[in-house]
């Protein structure tokens, strides 16, 4: 465990038992060995108060002394930072419409800002992300035009439908639902995928025909099924399950860290949890985890049985066209010393950022003494947890 890693793609972070700076999350790759995590300078030693105020020579400069002397708390700021990659835009949620089956709000749809209706719409390739805007064949950063998502819905009129004003009594406003007729969820998972599969590559990229269910929140019913990559597009809520693996020696933890395969449709080649992978439709979340184990890491199901679900964290991500609303279920594993997990095939994936600093609050590395503490730890769940 110690010294250079047989799987090339898989590392140990050596976790300190002192303060973390935030800067131990470096985006640089990892080598193969094991990395210890730098830590605060420990605090000066002080008099307690009660030791001054026994002493005879007790003066105003003592107080003053007493007061430069209390330990320097950490900066949790690089934290903040980590938490805020995954929480982007918050501010533009108005550009997005509720996509409502049922009178439940599933989802929701980017319809963006009023564009003239002289812009020259032939001109513009299809708006993916603010880091992707083309014009005229060319990416051009300075042309921000907001386009929308929901336009290209409109063009199947037999699948979505766009209601002005409140509809049936509901309260929704300007929203968007799926064509009445499309009454079961075979048929809606069936219409809608059609359209995914219509607007193709060029806007929806990374079709890995894998679907997720469309619901309210968390063990409600399902009203259809989506396909994964066009779930930020369509915003609806989407949960996943990520274990951290770790190893304990003596009084020190060693948390195992995976590399994603370049051939991975999303962020390829980045750091990743030991096993992290999405919910499908119809699969449990502990089933979940034991498959993933098996395919990611060659975790036995006689290890993987003794995972502990420790929670959950949340995020709201706007970039462009996508609205990921993404909740996380968090699992720890102790794993044996000896233990070398498989390879299924440089930098952190965003969303390992928010369970990593999770397991540290959990495992005592970030102290309520630091300042920021309570408001870290709520950032953790900045999306709805439902």
């Amino acid at each position: 465990m110690v010294g250079s890693l047989s799987m090339g793609s898989n590392c140990c972070y050596k976790l300190s038992s002192s303060p973390l700076f935030p800067s131990s999350f470096s985006s640089s790759s990892i080598p193969r060995r094991v990395i210890k995590f730098s830590v605060c300078p420990p605090p000066r030693s002080v008099l307690s108060a009660s030791d001054h105020i026994l002493s005879s020579e007790f003066s105003w400069s003592d107080v003053f002394n007493f007061q430069t002397q209390q330990p320097v708390r950490s900066d949790l700021t690089g934290f903040f930072e980590k938490v805020k990659l995954c929480n982007r835009n918050c501010e533009k949620q108005s550009e997005f419409q509720p996509f409502v089956i049922e009178g439940h709000v599933v989802g929701y749809v980017h319809d963006g800002l009023p564009v003239s209706p002289e812009f020259p719409w032939s001109s513009l390739q299809f708006y993916k992300a603010e880091s992707d805007v083309r014009f005229g064949g060319q990416a051009n950063p300075a042309v921000m035009v907001q386009l929308r998502f929901a336009n290209h819905l409109r063009r199947y009129q037999d699948v979505f439908t766009f209601p002005k004003n409140t509809s049936r009594g509901s309260h929704f406003g300007c929203h968007i639902e799926l064509h009445p007729k499309l009454t079961t969820s075979e048929d809606r998972t069936k219409a809608v995928g059609d359209v995914v599969a219509c607007l193709g590559e060029e806007l929806i990229p990374g079709i890995r025909n894998e679907l997720y269910p469309v619901t309210s929140s968390f063990g409600a019913p399902s009203f259809f099924s989506l396909e994964r990559a066009a779930a930020p597009y369509f915003g609806i809520k989407a949960y996943g399950v990520h274990m951290n693996g770790y190893v304990q020696r003596g009084n020190q933890k060693y948390l195992w860290i995976g590399k994603r395969s370049k051939a991975k449709p999303t962020y390829p080649g980045k750091l990743d949890h030991l096993v992290a992978g999405g919910l499908p439709h119809g699969i449990p979340c502990g089933e979940n985890l034991v498959k993933e184990c098996e395919e990611e890491a060659g975790i036995p199901r006689s290890i993987t049985s003794q995972a502990k679900a420790v929670g959950a964290v949340s995020y709201l991500d706007i970039d462009g066209y996508r609205f990921k609303r993404d909740v996380l279920f968090c699992y720890d594993l102790e794993l044996p010393v000896d233990f070398v997990p498989k390879n299924e095939v440089p930098f952190f994936k965003e969303n390992c950022n928010l369970v990593i600093i999770d397991f540290l609050f959990r495992h005592g590395y970030i102290k309520p003494e630091e300042l920021g503490y309570l408001k870290l730890l709520q950032s953790l769940r900045s999306g709805d947890c439902t």
